[in-house]
């Protein structure tokens, strides 16, 4: 998909659990993207999920008004949002018009949109930053996906 500009080297994304448990460290999360950046990445991806993602969402935000950095929003399906609540889904518009670009994986929902936009964000990064805690769920089946295509995988949980 090379239409939509993005240098895989420089690329990291973000995978990890709606519900977050007590060991998901901010100050860990905004240390890795400092990291990262100071590593010469400069582009985002985030799957725009509730939870995790929207944390590092907001996280790169903040560190985009100190540092050159893209935050691509990986969008599974055009009513992603249709079982947010009312709250949810004004942060999530928010979010969708403060992200440098746009992506959207499927015009309507299909029980595999989820994975494609996972599929989609691994492949064209160097890197996952996860937060993953179970043994199950999309964010397990992501970092699976990752390492079986040799993509470095950095689990914050741990």
């Amino acid at each position: 998909m090379s239409e939509y500009l993005i240098n895989k080297a420089k690329t990291a994304c973000v995978s990890g659990h709606r519900a977050l448990s007590y060991k998901f460290d901010e100050s860990k999360l905004k240390k890795e993207f400092y990291n990262l950046i100071d590593n010469g990445y400069d582009t985002f991806l985030v799957g725009m999920a509730l939870g995790f993602d929207s944390i590092c969402f907001r996280i790169l935000e903040k560190i985009r008004e100190k540092k050159p950095i893209k935050i691509v929003a990986c969008v599974p399906c055009e009513e992603q949002d249709k079982l947010f609540n009312s709250q949810q889904k004004k942060e999530y518009r928010r979010m969708l018009v403060q992200a440098d670009q746009k992506i959207v994986l499927s015009q309507t929902y299909t029980p595999q949109c989820m994975q494609k936009r996972n599929k989609f964000m691994v492949d064209n990064s160097s890197i996952v930053i996860a937060f993953l805690t179970q043994n199950f769920g999309g964010t397990k089946r992501t970092v699976e996906y990752a390492l079986k295509n040799k993509v470095k995988v950095v689990n914050i949980a741990k």
